[in-house]
């Protein structure tokens, strides 16, 4: 793809290599393709230095098919509690309906995600409009209405 285009920056680096230069300095880094472990292990890492793995948000995707899903997976452990950061889930679907914006020419999707992306950064901006685990106060269910009223706002 880098040799089509350019504009796109391409280079090769070993797992282990990759693992410290994320934490020296992630900013160069946009897009990483890896094998599905070593993308497991980098992502994870990632993820914990921006926050945490509830607000990393996954896109699985292909030429044909995507599959949003929370990074973290399905945290059963926490299953009923209703004490789960929804932001990975929520932040998966905007990159989900960005995907089939672009695969079938549908602005209306793109501009649901931009809605969506916006109503997470003003949730989360906010001490008292975060969940738990980021120090705030809201259970999962409270979370997920505040981010769905911003969207609507």
């Amino acid at each position: 793809m880098a040799e089509e285009r350019s504009e796109i920056a391409y280079d090769e680096v070993l797992v282990d290599a990759m693992a410290a230069l994320l934490i020296r300095d992630p900013a160069p880094y946009d897009v990483i393709v890896t094998t599905n472990m070593f993308g497991d292990i980098l992502s994870d890492e990632a993820s914990e230095l921006s926050g945490g793995l509830g607000l990393s948000a996954s896109l699985n995707m292909g030429t044909g098919h995507a599959m949003a899903q929370a990074q973290h997976g399905s945290a059963p452990s926490l299953a009923g509690q209703d004490i789960a950061n929804p932001t990975a889930l929520i932040g998966s679907v905007a990159m989900l309906l960005r995907w089939l914006s672009r695969r079938h020419d549908l602005p209306v999707m793109d501009k649901a995600a931009i809605a969506i992306e916006a109503a997470l950064d003003n949730a989360l901006a906010k001490p008292e409009t975060r969940t738990r685990d980021l120090a705030g106060r809201l259970s999962t269910s409270q979370f997920g209405r505040l981010v769905s009223d911003l969207v609507m706002e």
